[in-house]
């Protein structure tokens, strides 16, 4: 009798290796928890539908995130809006709404470098300067990641001038680690916002005096539509998925309150960092993001 083993093993291999070319590994990072919820969806649809790989890298503790608190107050019955009660008591709430949310988009792993989440403000000076975060740690952090991880994609927040400065400099810190990294396989960086269907794109080009913020000129936006209605009588969108997300988050009522739940679409930006061929990667990734699940009209 013939063996065949040797042959089963090989298909085994190779459907293996096909599998794990249409599943992508990707990490998303962050300032605060909550803050990836403008990409919430394509995060849910990676892990569900093409059953990748998404670990998140964020920055601060979150113990500043008290300013809408009132209704978490009430739910945690702890006055965070107090700050002094806050700050000791939101790093530990806001990980573990991190972590729920984390669960219901398949996140596999969360890694805290533990910032202080100080104050708001749109200079990213006292962070990037290493004077208020410690940030050779966090570069040292950033850096075993990407080494032991094999990312195919990071993930950042469009950093425009209007963001936080917390925001500006966990973008600075994913792409300065993409331009250390020496590995045979450099990850591609791209930077994501939300947006609703009846509104203008964020005029972007660069960070003033980041240049490694640049995004790539020649090179289109790529979009993924949240929005689009199916199932019975199309009452039912990836918006539901979004709202489960939010929803973790009880002790930031604002996230509630303003536009994510109306964000139809989400954004991606190619960075200049990346290689050009990089950008077929990116448009593959979406497209089978586009034509699984609940595939949109088109698709």
């Amino acid at each position: 009798m013939k063996k065949t083993f040797p042959i089963l093993a090989l298909l085994a291999c190779l459907i293996s290796a096909s599998l794990h070319a249409q599943s992508p590994k990707v990490l998303v990072v962050t300032a605060h928890p909550d803050d990836e919820t403008g990409f919430s969806v394509t995060m849910f649809k990676i892990t569900h539908e093409l059953k990748g790989i998404v670990d998140m890298a964020v920055m601060t503790d979150g113990g500043g995130g008290f300013a809408d608190s009132q209704l978490g107050a009430m739910y945690y019955n702890l006055d965070l809006t107090d700050s002094v009660v806050a700050r000791t008591h939101l790093p530990m709430l806001r990980k573990q709404e991190i972590l729920n949310a984390g669960k219901i988009m398949g996140v596999r792993n969360i890694y805290f470098m533990e910032q202080p989440d100080d104050w708001y403000t749109l200079d990213v000076k006292p962070y990037i300067s290493g004077k208020n975060w410690d940030i050779a740690y966090v570069e040292r952090r950033m850096d075993r990641l990407l080494a032991d991880r094999d990312y195919d994609f990071i993930i950042t927040m469009l950093p425009h001038a209007g963001q936080h400065g917390h925001h500006k400099t966990s973008v600075l810190m994913a792409l300065r680690a993409v331009q250390r990294f020496k590995g045979p396989n450099k990850p591609i960086i791209i930077a994501g916002s939300p947006m609703s269907a009846t509104s203008k794109p964020t005029e972007f080009t660069q960070l003033e005096g980041y240049p490694e913020t640049r995004i790539n000129p020649n090179t289109p936006t790529v979009t993924l539509n949240r929005a689009f209605r199916f199932k019975e009588n199309d009452k039912v969108s990836y918006k539901i998925v979004a709202d489960w997300v939010i929803g973790e988050y009880k002790s930031q009522g604002a996230i509630q309150e303003n536009g994510i739940h109306k964000t139809d679409l989400e954004v991606y930006r190619y960075y200049d960092i990346n290689d050009p061929k990089g950008l077929a990667k990116v448009q593959k990734l979406f497209d089978a993001l586009a034509k699984s699940g609940f595939a949109a009209p088109g698709h």
